[in-house]
């Protein structure tokens, strides 16, 4: 059986099991934001927790008060070089500080089984954190679930690898929420990205104007334009995961975005200084109707 051992645990993420507990606790604690209709899915950040938990956890928090899916399917961020299409980690299990989580291999067969968008390929995840540091969220807040990972890459087939995923949910009516991990704008000479400069005025730009580009598609559910749109201002890390969301959550129901909180690193860290900063938004996908 596949087994995917934590890669960032103790650096991301406390690796001990009542830490990480607490921690997990400690994110959520704001609590569910009100939303009216049935939910489908959220964009999550995905950075260490102490920049990115708050935002993660009001996502999840909101979701578990509307929804216990049978499955989560994750829509990961490609960091690291790969292939061209969408990769799916198929089956076994993925530890955590606070147990397995069980991959859902029946859909997985199913998924691909519908599709050639997306390739069986768990060694795609070992090295990628972007939906390792969700798995605590949905072992504390979904215990019965399994999930379905799926690295998508930034290209102009996800926002296919998304309608495909929901038509198979569909078809087998599966019980699912589609959440799609992506930072945003990584600014600052850390990360070679100064067009407006290194200092306050760049940092307040990359927040109010590169990341609201972004989050304006989002919350406009304009998937075709997401990946386009991060090439060209390089204010998402995730517009693949981002565009697989945004059409899957719309074939299954969603009307609308809600956006919950959007921060940076440097807000986060006020009164440390610095000149880097990383955009997070925490985002909820609804429909007005009642889920059936």
């Amino acid at each position: 059986m596949l087994v995917r051992e934590p890669v960032q645990a103790g650096r991301f993420y406390p690796a001990q099991q009542a830490q990480c507990r607490r921690e997990v606790e400690a994110h959520i604690a704001q609590g569910a934001h009100p939303i009216e209709g049935a939910v489908w899915g959220g964009i999550v950040p995905h950075a260490g927790w102490a920049y990115s938990g708050k935002v993660a956890g009001e996502v999840f928090a909101t979701l578990s008060a509307k929804s216990q899916p049978t499955t989560v399917v994750l829509f990961g961020a490609v960091h690291r070089h790969g292939g061209c299409r969408a990769a799916l980690f198929p089956s076994g299990s993925w530890e955590t500080p606070l147990g397995p989580v069980e991959v859902d291999g029946r859909l997985a067969e199913r998924v691909l089984g519908h599709t050639n968008l997306i390739v069986e390929d768990a060694c795609a995840h070992e090295q990628e954190h972007s939906i390792e540091v969700q798995l605590p969220f949905i072992h504390h807040l979904f215990p019965e679930a399994k999930i379905l990972p799926i690295m998508v890459p930034p290209t102009a087939e996800a926002v296919a690898v998304g309608e495909s995923v929901a038509h198979t949910v569909e078809a087998y009516q599966t019980r699912v929420l589609l959440i799609g991990s992506t930072d945003l704008t990584h600014y600052g000479p850390s990360y070679g990205f100064v067009p407006e400069g290194a200092g306050s005025g760049g940092l307040i730009w990359a927040k109010e104007v590169n990341d609201r580009r972004m989050i304006d598609l989002i919350c406009g559910l304009q998937a075709e334009a997401v990946v386009p749109e991060s090439q060209l201002n390089h204010n998402a890390c995730g517009a693949g995961a981002i565009a697989a969301t945004i059409s899957g959550t719309c074939h299954l129901g969603a009307d609308r975005a809600v956006l919950l909180r959007h921060t940076t690193s440097h807000e986060v860290l006020s009164g440390l200084g610095g000149a880097d900063a990383v955009g997070y938004a925490g985002i909820v996908f609804a429909s007005s109707q009642a889920q059936a």
